[in-house]
């Protein structure tokens, strides 16, 4: 399979092609990407998209579901929380 890179709040990152924008931060070894309104760290939770736990930015869109996206190359994703 080819690899993608993408750039996870500033730092780039190699990436398989065809995973989620969630499998990638996973993989990337970020857990949580967003902090709820009770302060809670959040990632990705269902993972079929039926919840929001997993939303982040994604090229400049807030609000994206990381479990629904696939990654491309060029993607610059932005988390709430920073752990990159």
């Amino acid at each position: 399979m080819t690899n993608v890179t993408v750039t996870i709040d500033g730092m780039a990152h190699t990436v398989e092609a065809g995973r989620s924008v969630a499998a990638a931060l996973l993989a990337a070894g970020q857990r949580a990407w967003r902090i709820s309104q009770t302060g809670e760290p959040r990632g990705v939770f269902c993972g079929i998209g039926a919840c929001f736990d997993c939303t982040l930015t994604v090229d400049g869109t807030a609000n994206v579901r990381a479990c629904l996206i696939p990654v491309r190359d060029g993607m610059t994703i932005t988390t709430d929380v920073g752990l990159s």
